[in-house]
């Protein structure tokens, strides 16, 4: 049974316009409450119970919706987020990816058997948790709620999402499209609210038996200290401060252009943004002229008008980023480009596309997770001080590293403390890829096969059958 719409709601704002493009619930503990039992009771009388023909079956279908409705769904996402919205269709047919991958994994996350022994025969089978909790940040809502939630399904579980009040819109509908596809109601439910009032009863809530979170550290570790209360786990992915390393002998080019798409892809406000570029001495002024030269050129603008950059995702972000801005100009860093707002954009929650040269990695700048378009740049002279640099973060969740030298390369990644390397290309790599990351960064891993071991439980069972 739903539970009764509180008649409270939440404003989601264009943040490239400033104005409203939809309102949503702002759900509490009642509206939790009766999510999670739906989905509890959906779980336990009929999908984990379906055959996993049929639960891939319905799964792809929901891939094949979402492909259907792409241009729909890219259109709400650039909205909500003011991504630009080529690179919105982009994350929609990766959503879609997510749930086709995950449906043909369904009948192949298998158990085992033991070592042969002749009174006694051991397997294990792999079992769903039950109901699983999805918090999705703002910055990719359709994709990183696909990761999660395509990989629970898949398993047998149900899944309750609560979206980030700043863009549930393209959650809503996709919850939508995949009940007119065939998913079976209550599997998946989404609670729209802000974090304290929603989130945290979803997290506390008895039913619940995992939780997938991604977001900042201070969050992610407030959902760590209430799930440790219920002893239930968590895949906290938490951020980064990710070193992009440089060395005199790779295509300058093409590393500049990757420089540019790890930095300033979705204004910065991406976990794995390569925001510490770390540059051989040798190539340095070279490397930084170039890359302000096409960074300069980036046009700034609304998202549905496909823009080379779109705006932060509120007022307060912008302020927050644009406070580092102003840190390391204090600290003494140079600024070579950008350091603002645009002037000619009274509307909107734009920044310019900020590089600091002359960064000192003691600098805020060089140490906390900005989450805008703000890039620092550090100098090396050795491989072993580029490693030493690109592991001085608290972080640990991407690195990239661009060399013609592959026995360099797979040195860096081996002494690199990061969960995800990227080498002559970053970002890259296919939804088959596990992701996630280490120190402050979390752990676990979505995306690939390994993901799906995060929502199943192990039982093992033994018969005897000698005499």
């Amino acid at each position: 049974m739903a539970a009764e719409r509180n008649g409270k709601e939440i404003a989601v704002v264009d943040p490239a316009t400033e104005e409203v493009v939809g309102r949503v619930e702002r759900c509490g503990a009642e509206q939790v409450q009766c999510a999670v039992e739906a989905a509890f009771a959906a779980y336990r009388s009929g999908w984990r119970q379906m055959k996993a023909a049929e639960r891939s079956a319905v799964l792809h279908a929901v891939g094949q919706a979402i492909r259907k409705h792409a241009g729909e769904l890219a259109h709400i996402e650039s909205l909500q987020t003011g991504k630009p919205i080529s690179a919105a269709r982009g994350e929609t047919l990766r959503a879609a990816r997510y749930f086709e991958y995950y449906a043909g994994a369904v009948d192949k996350f298998l158990g085992g058997t033991g070592p042969e022994d002749h009174e006694f025969f051991d397997f294990t089978m792999v079992e769903p948790l039950g109901v699983t909790a999805h918090i999705v940040p703002w910055n990719f809502p359709l994709v990183i709620f696909s990761r999660t939630v395509a990989a629970a399904l898949a398993m047998g579980n149900a899944a309750v999402v609560k979206p980030a009040e700043e863009a549930p819109l393209s959650i809503l509908r996709v919850a939508e499209i995949a009940r007119q596809a065939g998913l079976p109601p209550g599997v998946m439910a989404v609670v729209t609210g802000y974090g304290e009032e929603a989130g945290a009863p979803l997290v506390q809530h008895p039913l619940v038996r995992a939780v997938a979170f991604t977001g900042s550290v201070e969050t992610g570790k407030a959902v760590l200290r209430m799930a440790a209360e219920r002893v239930i786990p968590v895949f906290p992915e938490l951020g980064g401060k990710s070193p992009n390393v440089v060395f005199a002998d790779a295509d300058l080019d093409w590393a500049v252009q990757n420089a540019y798409a790890a930095m300033f892809s979705n204004a910065g406000q991406t976990c794995i943004a390569g925001s510490r570029l770390i540059v051989e001495r040798s190539i340095r002024s070279r490397f930084v002229e170039m890359l302000v030269a096409k960074v300069s050129a980036i046009r700034l603008g609304r998202g549905l008008d496909d823009p080379d950059m779109g705006p932060m995702i509120s007022a307060e972000h912008r302020a927050r980023v644009l406070h580092y801005i102003e840190s390391g100009v204090r600290e003494g860093a140079r600024l070579v480009t950008g350091g603002g707002p645009p002037a000619d954009m009274p509307k909107g929650y734009f920044v310019r596309p900020t590089i600091f040269d002359q960064v000192r990695p003691e600098m805020r700048i060089a140490r906390e997770e900005i989450f805008g378009p703000v890039l620092c740049v550090l100098p090396f002279d050795s491989e072993e001080e580029a490693a030493r640099l690109a592991n001085d973060t608290e972080y640990g969740l991407a690195a990239g590293i661009f060399t013609r030298d592959i026995g360099r390369a797979l040195r860096l990644s081996r002494d690199i403390d990061a969960g995800r390397i990227y080498i002559n290309q970053y970002p890259c790599g296919d939804v088959t890829a596990p992701f996630g990351g280490n120190k402050l960064s979390g752990y676990g891993r979505a995306c690939g096969l390994e993901a799906l071991r995060h929502f199943t439980q192990l039982k093992s069972v033994s018969i005897r059958y000698g005499t």
